[in-house]
């Protein structure tokens, strides 16, 4: 570990103790500040510069929207932690193709959008409003941490007909033991945190912090799920998979793959496909197994 950053956990760390409200605001703030910003990939930049451009207005911070289509039987695309719209443009081809019009965004913090960081409460935020300007959603297709929050958004008005989550994170509590053992970060500091969410970020909602995983009134959903992750995954463990899966229960089915990692399952011409087949009007989880025949084995 860097020494500067030896030396933050530390003080942050001690802190805890005595000042608990600061050290909730800063160990907050580095929690959700992502790792970099994702560039436009090559294979990326036809799909992206056919795109219609706009612009929601988050605090002071400004997430870019993109649109394809005709408008008709919009489907949300919801990107990861320290990424972009267009790590998901192999779902937009494949979904223009089938007559829908994928709609996505780059968070705060992530792509072409302004600011350093960005949270759930903002992805909340964003997806309204993208809920309030397209309508009802033919499907939400999400990765990684795009599931939680767009799962988080879905059980507060946002409605879809159906729900993809690819390599999706389903447990802050897994998430926020994931941070505290990179960072080093003890319990009481993380305890700051997430008191300086529900006091600061979110006193209107009591108790916001426990709604944030998969497993919160999960019947509010009320749309099948397809969840699709990788056993070799090693950022967001299949656990997490699992945790979606038996909140949800007969409403949700699992496709495990093998040898896609995190990334690699974005672009892998199976998942791409059985995600639109479902999107489209494949099985719901009643016709097939919980973990059926393995998608994109290697």
């Amino acid at each position: 570990m860097h020494p500067k950053a030896l030396l933050v956990r530390t003080a942050l760390n001690a802190s805890a103790h005595v000042a608990p409200g600061p050290t909730g605001r800063a160990v907050f703030h580095l929690f959700v500040r992502p790792l970099g910003r994702a560039r436009v990939r090559p294979a990326e930049e036809r799909l992206m510069g056919a795109a219609r451009v706009d612009r929601i207005r988050v605090g002071r911070k400004e997430a870019v929207t993109y649109a394809w289509g005709d408008g008709e039987r919009p489907v949300l695309l919801v990107h990861g932690w320290s990424s972009r719209a267009s790590r998901l443009a192999a779902f937009a081809e494949a979904l223009l193709a089938r007559g829908y019009s994928p709609i996505a965004f780059d968070a705060p913090g992530n792509g072409d959008a302004t600011g350093r960081a960005s949270n759930i409460l903002e992805y909340r935020e964003i997806i309204r409003e993208l809920h309030a300007r397209h309508g009802d959603f033919d499907a939400v297709v999400a990765h990684s941490f795009g599931v939680v929050a767009s799962l988080f958004a879905l059980r507060d008005g946002v409605r879809t007909r159906r729900f993809v989550g690819i390599a999706g994170v389903g447990s802050f509590g897994l998430l926020t033991a994931a941070f505290r053992a990179v960072s080093g970060f003890g319990e009481r500091a993380l305890a700051a945190m997430r008191r300086h969410v529900e006091r600061q970020l979110a006193p209107e909602e009591p108790g916001v912090w426990g709604h944030f995983d998969a497993s919160w009134r999960p019947e509010d959903l009320g749309a099948p799920l397809l969840l699709i992750h990788d056993e070799t995954d090693d950022l967001v463990p299949l656990a997490h998979a699992h945790v979606i899966r038996k909140a949800h229960g007969a409403r949700a089915r699992l496709v495990v793959t093998q040898g896609l990692g995190h990334r690699q399952i974005l672009t892998d011409p199976q998942v791409v496909a059985e995600a639109v087949e479902f999107v489209v009007d494949g099985p719901g989880p009643a016709d097939a197994p919980a973990v059926p025949a393995e998608a994109g084995s290697r």
